[in-house]
């Protein structure tokens, strides 16, 4: 079965500019020993006689054009094309002659950056090469990844470096097209050599600074190809793809690069606008667009720079007059305010008040003032609140300290719903207070047991108890205690405390009997309340 990938169509155009169709047949690619390379081959379908046989020439311009038709010229007016009758098999051959060795690529690039290349020569190189990696981006990753680092080995982009910088406009729209594929491909491998390239060369040389005038210098009305840099140079100066690892820090070591080498090249236009006391174009709206950002490290560019000085001496010169940079440069501030920027608020303040605090028809002056006290404020609030331990080197806590800490939390009295409550606990005191409150201690407990006999337990309901009792340790303490009833279960009793509350786990049940927080003596009506019961109610005991 023939293999349709392969199934092709060859045209020849003719004296009329009019493609003539040669046949059908299959094409491969193998090397020819007569032609002393690799070729195209295509025999017919019908006999297997040869309709074409090329050699892959690295010196051809090839055009992949659409998905199915590869298109170049042998000669002067001999134009060939591949018409295929799938995709697939267009990209196979199409990677083949795309394969155009690193000999063979070196030969191109010389080629294309030799100033006696004639204009037509190099067009058709740039083409080839913009082809070339357009059709990069239906290869595997692996694959694609390989393609664009031997580009980079080979020299594309000092190649690129002095083609965007020819006069003729389609040479360059061409450049940009490929240098915006390698940007996409990998900003880092761009970035790398401009700042190798930097310690070899003038900075009106660097690449990313001729990517910079040739969009300064745009000429389209609808500056197409200025919009077009534009986004690459922003790619390249975005801190967000920039790698950081343990031995590299791209971003500061990239931004450091382009504030000392590329950022007077980008500024050289506002700051023209600005040299004839035309504050209001240009600088000041740069200047808002960077603020907006809230990025630290543009703040602390502009703070370590004192940018904001020359803002305010316009605004002050500009005096009362209500016009457009009066307008614009309150805005500036009130956003700084709004947004909260400390470092920036920090180093206004700090610096310019003095000069600024006589503006008094906004109050946005005052409000970062207000700002900056409040943050002031704040920190040293935070150093405040430091533990002792921290400030003072302490690693010990002083026992009376400790005893205030723990009086504190025994003291609590608030508990989650369903635990026990424990009465407060008074500190100990001297021993020569011993008798005293002991004697106290004993007249209070024999007035609890007359009391408790005449609040013996009265049988509510069957197998239930109600009974009403004080609680016994506020007692001893000389606290004021409420009466709390209370209803049990048969077998199981519930504490006291000083609120009216259920406590069903202060009081655990041991073989028959239960252990409470109040001592019920046995007596008499005691015996008869149990001889009375249905059931033998357990007793009572301390």
């Amino acid at each position: 079965m023939s293999d349709t990938r392969r199934r092709v169509k060859v045209y020849t155009l003719n004296e009329d500019r009019q493609w003539d169709d040669r046949g059908t047949g299959h094409v491969s690619s193998t090397y020819v020993e007569e032609l002393k390379g690799m070729s195209l081959l295509v025999r017919a379908e019908s006999d297997g006689s040869l309709l074409l046989e090329s050699k892959i020439n690295p010196n051809t311009a090839y055009q992949k054009q659409q998905d199915t038709l590869i298109v170049w010229s042998e000669a002067e007016n001999y134009d060939l094309a591949l018409s295929f009758q799938e995709k697939a098999g267009c990209d196979e051959i199409w990677e083949k002659i795309c394969q155009e060795d690193e000999k063979f690529l070196s030969e191109v690039f010389a080629q294309l950056t030799d100033e006696a290349t004639d204009d037509d020569k190099r067009r058709e190189l740039v083409n080839f090469f913009k082809e070339f990696c357009a059709f990069s981006q239906t290869l595997q990753p692996q694959n694609r990844d390989a393609f664009f680092k031997t580009l980079a080995k080979l020299g594309i982009l000092p190649a690129l470096e002095i083609v965007m910088g020819m006069d003729d406009l389609q040479v360059r729209s061409a450049a940009t097209d490929i240098f915006s594929y390698l940007v996409e491909f990998s900003p880092s491998m761009v970035r790398e050599f401009v700042m190798q390239e930097a310690q070899q060369s003038d900075d009106d040389i660097l690449l990313i600074n001729v990517v910079i005038e040739q969009m300064i210098c745009d000429t389209d009305p609808e500056l197409g190809g200025a919009v077009q840099l534009m986004g690459l140079l922003r790619t390249l100066i975005d801190p967000e793809n920039m790698l950081a690892t343990t031995n590299k820090t791209e971003k500061s070591e990239f931004l450091n690069f382009f504030y000392n080498h590329c950022m007077h090249v980008l500024t050289a236009p506002l700051l023209t606008n600005t040299s004839e006391d035309k504050c209001e174009k240009g600088a000041l709206r740069f200047m808002r667009r960077i603020i907006g950002l809230k990025d630290e490290f543009y703040n602390r560019y502009i703070t370590k720079g004192n940018l904001f000085e020359p803002v305010i001496n316009a605004l002050l010169d500009n005096g009362t007059r209500y016009n457009l940079l009066n307008s614009a440069v309150i805005e500036l501030f009130e956003f700084i305010r709004v947004e909260d920027i400390k470092s920036l608020t920090a180093h206004i303040v700090e610096n310019f008040y003095k000069a600024l605090e006589s503006i008094e028809y906004v109050q946005t002056f005052k409000g970062l003032k207000t700002k900056y006290e409040q943050e002031k404020d704040r920190q040293n609030q935070k150093l405040n609140s430091v533990p002792s331990i921290l400030r003072s080197n302490r690693f010990r806590r002083d026992a009376k300290a400790l005893e205030e800490d723990e009086e504190m939390w025994f003291n609590e009295d608030e508990e989650e719903e369903g635990k026990a409550v424990v009465a407060p606990v008074e500190k100990p005191k001297p021993e020569d207070d011993f008798p005293d409150n002991y004697e106290k201690f004993m007249e209070t407990k024999k007035a609890k047991e007359s009391e408790d006999k005449e609040n013996l337990p009265k049988r509510t309901s069957p197998g239930g108890f109600k009974f009403t009792f004080s609680h016994s340790a506020s007692a001893a303490n000389g606290t004021n205690s409420k009466s709390v009833v209370a209803q049990i279960p048969p077998a199981t009793s519930n504490g006291s405390s000083s609120k009216t509350t259920n406590l069903p786990t202060s009081v655990t049940a041991t073989k028959g009997s239960l252990v409470g927080l109040v001592d019920y003596p046995d007596d008499e009506e005691e015996d008869e309340e149990e001889e009375s019961s249905p059931r033998k109610r357990p007793r009572l005991g301390s």
